[in-house]
């Protein structure tokens, strides 16, 4: 009997150590009472207080939540679309529009930035809130499409035929047929694109303008501040809502199955 290797669960768990170490010690540096985390000076909730009372902070996440949430909105209606016209119809004009949804794929993103910005130049409009929205929809739409076209690629389209046959009409066929087969491919483009918009940098660093800075910017500049402390509190508040929302997410999954 030939004895197993343990060396694929040591490089399993050293895989693990290197990924999620740096995480345990930002967590424990958010109640280190030493500003620069290089040792412990005492447990502490200054950083916590601190944070809650820092406007600035709060500014940048309701304007992140706010483009984060409509790009989301009009990413997943747009991409949704622009999946089912590409899945239903061919032709030559269909592979230009293939082409429309890869690049922002695979435009690097501060090539897509800056195409941006000088786009929103010459066309004067002003920098705020409404650019990075609108910056936010674009490459959200290419993910959302790319979930929904994989869902799409087993569905048979004889189904909204015979739908049709019994008498349903376009609209119903679409929202009690379609969509409800499609579904799972929707909710994950949205939750990609809820995602990428929420922790973007790169491209909402050349649109946004005044008043419009969105939580990745600010992290930034507190970064350039050496304001380390306040970056661990509000990491550490960010990935305990996260932890809770994935354990909400199993126990309402866990429960609608009966498991």
């Amino acid at each position: 009997m030939l004895k197993r290797s343990r060396i694929p669960g040591i490089l399993t768990w050293l895989t693990l150590l290197f990924f999620y170490f740096p995480i345990v010690l930002l967590v424990i540096n958010s109640f280190n009472v030493t500003r620069t985390g290089g040792s412990w000076g005492g447990f502490t909730l200054r950083w916590y207080r601190d944070l809650f009372g820092a406007r600035e902070i709060w500014n940048a996440l309701r304007n992140t939540l706010v483009v984060a949430f409509t790009a989301t909105g009009a990413s997943t209606i747009i991409g949704t679309t622009a999946a089912i016209a590409l899945h239903r119809y061919k032709g030559r004009l269909q592979n230009a529009h293939y082409g429309l949804i890869y690049t922002p794929l695979v435009v690097p993103e501060i090539l897509l930035g800056i195409s941006l910005l000088l786009f929103f130049v010459a066309l004067k409009i002003e920098l705020g809130l409404a650019t990075v929205t609108i910056a936010h929809i674009t490459f959200c739409t290419s993910y959302v499409t790319m979930a929904v076209l994989s869902r799409l690629q087993d569905f048979d389209l004889t189904i909204l035929e015979a739908a049709r046959d019994l008498g349903a009409n376009t609209w119903t066929t679409t929202w009690k047929v379609l969509i409800p087969v499609i579904s799972p491919g929707i909710i994950a483009g949205a939750l990609l694109a809820f995602t990428l918009s929420l922790d973007d940098f790169v491209i909402s660093f050349f649109v946004a303008g005044p008043g419009s800075t969105t939580l990745p910017i600010h992290i930034y500049s507190m970064i350039r501040r050496g304001s380390m402390p306040l970056i661990n509190a509000l990491s550490t508040i960010l990935l305990a809502i996260t932890f809770l929302a994935i354990l909400a997410y199993q126990m309402i999954n866990k429960k609608r199955t009966g498991q």
